[in-house]
C-alpha cells in the first residue's frame, strides 16, 4: 500500500502541475488511479480523483487570482451556472450514452486545434472592454453547457473554457486560463457534492494525493504566469494534440 500511495502521490503532482499550467491533468491522474487501484468501483475512483484534483485547482486558481485581474462580473455567474449544470449532468449521466458524444467531441477538438494553430495571434493579446448584458448571458450559457458536459463526461473541460474565453471575450491565454480555473473549481465542487455524501472517496489515498496536487498546482501556475501567453499557447496546442490522439484512439481502437 505504501508503494501504491507513493506512486499515486507522484502522479498527482504531475497532474496538478499540468492542469494548473494548461489543463488536462485528468489525462495523467485518472489512468494512474485506475491502474493502481483496480479493485474499486469507478465511482469511488472518480470521487478520489475529484477530491485530489479540486485541491490543486483551488491552489492554481488562487495563484492566478493574485497575479491576474479576473472579470468577476462575468466569471461568478458563469461559475454558478457551471456548478448547477455540472451537478445535473452527474445526476443524468446514467441516462445518456456517452459513446454518442465521443465523435462530436473529437471533431470539436480538431477544429479548435486547427483554428488555434492557424490564427497565430490567437490568445497572444489581452483586450479589456466593458461587458454588456449580452456578454453576461453568453457567459452563463457557456457555464451551463460546459458544466453539464463536465458532469456527464469531463475530458477537455478546461480546454473548451479557455478557447471560448479567448474567442468570445478576446482574453489572452493567461487571463483565459485564470478564468477557466475558477469555473472549473465550481464544476469540481458540484461533483464532490455528490461523491462525498455517497461515500465514494478513498480518503487514505485522496488526502496524500490532494496535498501533492496542491504543490503541483502551485508550481504549474507559477510557471504559467512566468511563461506568459506565448508559452501557454504552445502548451495549449500540445494539449490539443494529446486530447485528439486520446479521443481518436478510444474511438477507433477501444470500441
Amino acid at each position: 500500500m505504501d508503494t501504491t500511495i507513493a506512486l499515486l502521490v507522484g502522479i498527482a503532482f504531475l497532474a496538478g502541475l499540468m492542469d494548473a499550467a494548461v489543463g488536462g491533468g485528468g489525462l495523467i491522474q485518472i489512468p494512474g488511479i485506475f491502474s493502481f487501484l483496480p479493485n474499486h468501483t469507478p465511482a469511488v475512483l472518480f470521487g478520489t480523483n475529484k477530491f485530489a484534483s479540486i485541491c490543486g485547482t483551488a491552489t492554481a486558481a488562487r495563484e492566478y487570482i493574485k497575479k491576474i485581474k479576473v472579470p468577476w462580473r462575468l466569471i461568478l455567474p458563469t461559475a454558478l451556472l457551471a456548478f448547477i449544470f455540472s451537478y445535473l449532468g452527474a445526476k443524468v449521466v446514467t441516462y445518456i450514452p456517452v459513446a454518442w458524444m465521443k465523435p462530436a467531441i473529437l471533431v470539436l477538438l480538431i477544429v479548435i486545434g486547427i483554428y488555434t494553430f492557424i490564427k497565430k495571434d490567437f490568445g497572444r493579446l489581452h483586450t479589456e472592454r466593458a461587458l454588456t448584458h449580452k456578454d453576461l448571458y453568453i457567459g452563463m450559457l457557456i457555464g451551463a453547457s460546459i458544466g453539464f458536459y463536465d458532469g456527464i463526461f469531463g475530458p477537455g473541460t478546461g480546454s473548451f473554457l479557455t478557447f471560448l474565453f479567448i474567442r468570445i471575450y478576446a482574453f489572452d491565454f493567461l487571463h483565459a486560463t485564470a478564468a477557466a480555473k475558477v469555473v472549473n473549481l465550481a464544476t469540481n465542487f458540484a461533483a464532490l457534492s455528490f461523491f462525498i455524501p455517497s461515500g465514494n472517496i478513498l480518503w487514505a489515498f485522496a488526502i496524500p494525493m490532494a496535498i501533492s496536487n496542491i504543490f503541483g498546482g502551485f508550481v504549474g501556475a507559477r510557471l504559467a504566469i512566468l511563461g506568459g501567453a506565448k508559452v501557454l499557447r504552445i502548451c495549449f496546442l500540445c494539449l490539443m494534440c494529446i486530447l485528439i490522439s486520446k479521443f481518436a484512439y478510444d474511438l477507433f481502437f477501444m470500441a
